[in-house]
């Protein structure tokens, strides 16, 4: 049910006129779900640009054929321009052909550092890059502010920066880490017990030494600009207990999932980021299901801190890139749509000749966004996102 007929339904009568439009007045009660993908996703192989000549010249082991119903590994066709991965038929495409799924191309900042931690701060701060940053101040703090009984919850470690300033303390809940390598401490030392004092001791504790080595190496990177988050597997074992929460609780989450950061062997219809959006499907589709009839008052939104470079690298993946693809999803979305600006991708409209341009800044779009669900007028929201104006994209 979309939302507009469940207020109407309730019989809603307080509502708020801003630019010609009608909006309900605030509503604290509509649930909104915010998830990071830290690392910095390759949108393009999600969202894949299908009508794109030069998509697939620039990438010539990782691209997504073109849709067709006969390959398994095609692009599954989402309008003329677009598809989405095969690793998404089963969970993400329904909702889009339920039109409970929308995806704006072209969305991000106008940071241009490509660091993830800069961008990453960047986001979560909802400020100005021009000028100096509070960072006591993240835009959901001060969306909790501007709601009446909002419950806020952060999925995470630590409490992210999106959530710092306000009024109350807002609590945090670590999501258990999946990833790691499947033998544990205990296990090890009674691995090595069995052999001690066997002349295969020495090579016993260097084999687990060299693992542990090795697995250090190859994660750092991945591991920092992930910044701690849960892994895509430990997110689609969690989220219908986010779902849940949610559902009876909690009417404002966030929560970040990292693995996306795809240098080396990122793979195309299969391979490293399919199985990674295999388990994060999963893991929304299980999320939904969770929040049960909540799910019509529900919007989720994935956003990441910058796209990853259109042509792919000498290690069939790709770099740290400009413009990504947000998602917005949810029983009142008005889905089934690529929304948003858009360009025709050629060379000579790529930014720097290298990434995705951005037309579409994440605090207008974001701003946009909380008028729609919540009926905020400008006053509340210039208080989340100053100096910016709200762009409508009609998301729900």
């Amino acid at each position: 049910m979309k939302r507009r007929h469940f207020l109407k339904l309730l019989g809603a009568t307080t509502t708020l006129t801003v630019a010609g439009r009608l909006y309900a007045a605030p509503q604290a009660d509509m649930r909104l779900l915010v998830i990071f993908l830290r690392g910095a996703y390759d949108a393009a192989n999600v969202v894949v640009p299908i009508s794109s000549d030069f998509y697939y010249r620039s990438r010539p082991t990782l691209a997504i054929a073109r849709p067709n119903p006969a390959d398994a590994n095609a692009a599954l066709p989402l309008d003329g321009d677009w598809g989405l991965h095969p690793a998404l038929k089963d969970t993400l495409y329904p909702l889009f052909k339920q039109k409970q799924l929308a995806y704006v191309p072209f969305a991000g900042t106008d940071d241009v550092s490509r660091s993830h931690f800069e961008t990453q701060d960047t986001i979560e701060l909802g400020q100005s890059i021009n000028g100096s940053r509070n960072y006591r101040s993240g835009f959901m703090g001060r969306l909790a502010e501007q709601l009446a009984n909002s419950q806020p919850m952060a999925f995470t470690d630590q409490l992210p920066l999106v959530f710092h300033g306000g009024n109350a303390p807002i609590p945090n809940m670590a999501l258990n880490f999946v990833g790691k390598p499947n033998i544990d401490d205990r296990q090890i030392k009674l691995i090595e017990s069995m052999y001690q004092g066997t002349k295969f001791a020495p090579q016993v504790a260097e084999g687990f030494a060299v693992r542990d080595e090795v697995y250090k190496e190859v994660t750092a990177e991945m591991q920092e600009a992930n910044r701690n988050a849960v892994s895509p597997k430990g997110f689609e074992l969690a989220a219908r207990r986010i779902g849940g929460l949610m559902k009876e609780r909690f009417n404002l989450g966030f929560v970040d999932v990292g693995g996306w950061d795809t240098h080396v062997n990122q793979g195309g219809a299969a391979g490293y980021l399919a199985g990674r959006l295999g388990e994060l499907g999963r893991g929304l589709a299980a999320f939904a299901k969770a929040t049960g009839p909540a799910w019509n008052d529900t919007t989720v939104v994935v956003i990441s801190e910058f796209g990853r470079t259109f042509r792919e690298n000498g290690d069939r993946g790709t770099d740290h890139g400009h413009g990504s693809v947000y998602w917005a999803l949810g029983g009142s979305v008005q889905g089934g749509r690529i929304v948003g600006d858009q360009i025709k991708l050629e060379q000579k409209t790529l930014f720097q000749n290298r990434d995705y341009p951005v037309l579409n800044e994440y605090r207008t779009v974001l701003s946009g966004l909380f008028r729609r669900i919540y009926g905020l007028g400008d006053e509340r929201l210039q208080k989340i996102f100053p100096t910016v104006q709200p762009k409508d994209l009609t998301l729900v």
